[in-house]
């Protein structure tokens, strides 16, 4: 005697997206570099083109501030994402053209204020 398969027949649930939603934002967060007297306007540079892509130009305004006023904003980004740029400062080492220089720059991330 045969047994019979039994097919069994799921029709899938239509979900329709709602329109009215917006996708949650991620907060955001600021990446700051923090100024100091050990390290030279070539490894500030430097360091914003390797660790930002910045060009030569953008790079050295972006020193010129951070030496003027203290502290720059140089990415505004997930949290995840400052964590790990603030870290690859903190790694980037000494700069070697200043004998007193005994490690990387200071940097910092901040909750950017919601609007």
């Amino acid at each position: 005697m045969a047994e019979e398969a039994s097919t069994v027949v799921c029709e899938p649930s239509v979900l329709k997206p709602r329109l009215d939603r917006k996708p949650k934002r991620q907060p955001q967060y600021n990446v700051i570099l923090l100024d100091d007297d050990d390290h030279t306007y070539h490894y500030v540079v430097g360091m914003l083109r390797k660790l930002f892509g910045h060009t030569e130009e953008s790079a050295f305004q972006l020193a010129s501030e951070v030496d003027a006023s203290g502290r720059v904003i140089l990415d505004t980004t997930t949290l995840e994402r400052a964590e790990l740029k603030r870290d690859q400062i903190h790694a980037f080492g000494r700069d070697w053209r200043i004998g007193r220089c005994e490690g990387s720059m200071s940097a910092a991330i901040e909750p950017v204020p919601s609007a």
